[in-house]
This record gives C-alpha cells, structure tokens and sequence, in this order.
C-alpha cells in the first residue's frame, strides 16, 4: 500500500526556507524557533569544542 503525502503549501515551505536563527528564538514557542535555536546550541558546542587533533597547552 503506497504510503500518503501530505501536500505542503508552497508558501509554507518558503517561510521556513526564509528563517534564519535569531537570539529571540530561545524563547520562542513555533516548532520553528525551538528547532533553530536547538540547532544552533549543538553547532555552538561542537564549535567551541574544536577537534580532536587539537593542540594542548
């Protein structure tokens, strides 16, 4: 049994093409807001983190 797509309003999609994070976003109550700032709380950590191979002091 083929499965069922759900159609997406185009306008939909652009919106949250348009979205980009802002600090507001943490407290924020879309999917949207929380998913951004989510992400940009794991790409901050890894960052901050560095590398494996990175010198020690």
């Amino acid at each position: 049994m083929p499965k069922k797509r759900n159609k997406v309003n185009p306008e939909d999609s652009r919106k949250v093409a348009e979205k980009n994070y802002e600090t507001s976003d943490y407290q924020g109550h879309t999917q949207i807001e929380k998913g951004l700032a989510e992400t940009h709380e794991q790409v901050s950590d890894d960052y901050f983190e560095g590398t494996i191979d990175q010198k020690r002091e």
